[in-house]
């Protein structure tokens, strides 16, 4: 096992209690370092980060610019209560509302995505005197316990019973549609009917808000067909609820767009970040608001707020990230190689391999869904498989991995989401490795 004999090792398997995890089952990785694109471990064994760590790692390891910005942040100021002002806060904020889609100008700063996510649930409530959020099946919010119970996935399954008033509703799936389309125009007004029934029937009087990923990032990488994201809003907008867009994954040029939001040029009420604005270096995650969200609370105190909240560490990493985006372009750049490169790798992939069923994406944000039958799409693993039953999946990971590849996987996809910077030579080197890795999946097949 990897670094038993290391004294890292040895602490860690004595007193870290790890997440998600079965604690004598694991056998983690030693990580020594990290640079760009590629990590290693306490071996010397290198990986390209094909996972971007938790998709978080937009500007990859240790960008020498968000480095020195923390370094000169701790020399100048390392914390301070949020009840100040500072000017790591203050700018940080001016930036990201200066990317941010439409009116949103106004910046309430977390720890992370859940919390974010939690704070969103509450201006929302604020907002509109109504207790019911609306949250999809195929959805990740986070792990608090406001936001595991509006996480559709099963990691919600063991926390419940939690927050009252959270409704759940299926959104578009093209491949594995629950609404039997055929097409992606058939998929959005069918899931536009589907949401505008849950309105009715749960009376759009006690429903305060909508909350989605743009793109449905851990449950999928589901892009979501012309003309949804708009029908959502208009929905909300009849029926006078919130749209709350969680850009926790998909934003800060994941998708490449600042937002995911803006490729259909929808603008939600309150927009949920984290991961990206800063890759992750210090915690930091947020929320955006709106003008009707900043007018409820322009007079009267918002109940919420966090001891850490704008963490000046933090707050100067995001101010460098966003810096070094605008300056090297990153949100174009990574356009470019989900079209040029990605997608027609992607879809070569697809046609070669008999585990592939579909492969779909945006920028550098992509799954590859697995199956052993092209014409049932039988999962190649069983949804939420585990032990024997999660084999296939566990053996297409070895593989990765022995091809010098960190993968990210879930249930029965591998998902292509490297760090933005990654050099276009790497890009390609990964996926051939995980074309290669694909072999084991399809002596699955039929």
């Amino acid at each position: 096992m990897t670094g038993q004999r290391t004294e890292a090792y040895r602490d860690d398997r004595a007193h870290v209690f790890h997440s998600w995890s079965a604690q004598r089952m694991l056998d983690p990785v030693v990580v020594e370092g990290g640079l760009g694109a590629t990590f290693w471990d306490d071996a010397g064994t290198r990986y390209l980060d094909f996972s971007s760590q938790l998709v978080n790692l937009n500007l990859g390891h240790q960008h020498p610019r968000v480095v020195a910005a923390i370094q000169e942040q701790a020399a100048k100021l390392c914390t301070v209560a949020p009840t100040f002002a500072n000017a790591a806060r203050s700018e940080a904020a001016r930036l990201i509302a200066g990317v941010a889609p439409g009116e949103l100008e106004h910046v309430f700063f977390t720890n992370g995505g859940t919390e974010a996510n939690e704070h969103a649930i509450r201006m929302a409530r604020g907002t509109t005197g109504r207790h019911k959020i609306l949250a999809a099946y195929r959805s990740y919010h986070g792990a608090t316990t406001g936001s595991i119970t509006l996480t559709g996935d099963p990691r919600r399954w063991a926390n419940e019973p939690a927050m009252p008033g959270v409704v759940r509703f299926f959104g578009p799936y093209a491949y594995r549609s629950p609404f039997h389309a055929e097409t992606e125009e058939q998929e959005a007004e069918r899931a536009l009917a589907h949401l505008e029934e849950i309105f009715t029937f749960e009376g759009p009087q006690t429903i305060a808000a909508v909350i989605l990923e743009p793109v449905v990032g851990t449950n999928g990488i589901l892009v979501p067909p012309p003309g949804y994201l708009a029908g959502v809003r208009a929905l909300c907008d009849r029926h006078g609820a919130l749209l709350i867009a969680d850009e926790v994954m998909s934003g800060f040029g994941r998708c490449g767009e600042w937002f995911a939001v803006d490729r259909w040029g929808v603008v939600p009420d309150l927009v949920t970040f984290a991961k990206g604005v800063n890759s992750g270096y210090v915690p930091l995650g947020g929320v955006i608001l709106g003008p009707r969200v900043y007018e409820t609370f322009a007079e009267r105190p918002f109940p919420g707020g966090l001891t850490y909240s704008g963490h000046p560490l933090a707050c100067a990493a995001a101010v460098a990230t966003i810096e070094v985006m605008r300056d090297e372009r990153i949100p174009e750049r990574v356009r470019d190689l989900g079209e040029r490169v990605v997608r027609p790798r992607l879809e070569k992939l697809r046609d070669r391999h008999p585990s592939v069923g579909d492969v779909r994406g945006l920028g550098l944000f992509w799954a590859i869904e697995l199956v052993r039958s092209k014409e049932t799409r039988e999962m190649l693993v069983p949804y939420n498989a585990a032990g024997p039953a999660a084999k296939p999946m566990a053996e297409v990971v070895a593989a990765c991995k022995a091809g010098g590849v960190w993968p990210f996987t879930h249930f029965n996809r591998v998902h292509v989401v490297p760090p933005l910077i990654i050099s276009e030579d790497d890009l390609v080197r990964g996926l051939d490795a995980v074309d290669d890795a694909l072999e084991a999946a399809d002596g699955y097949c039929a």
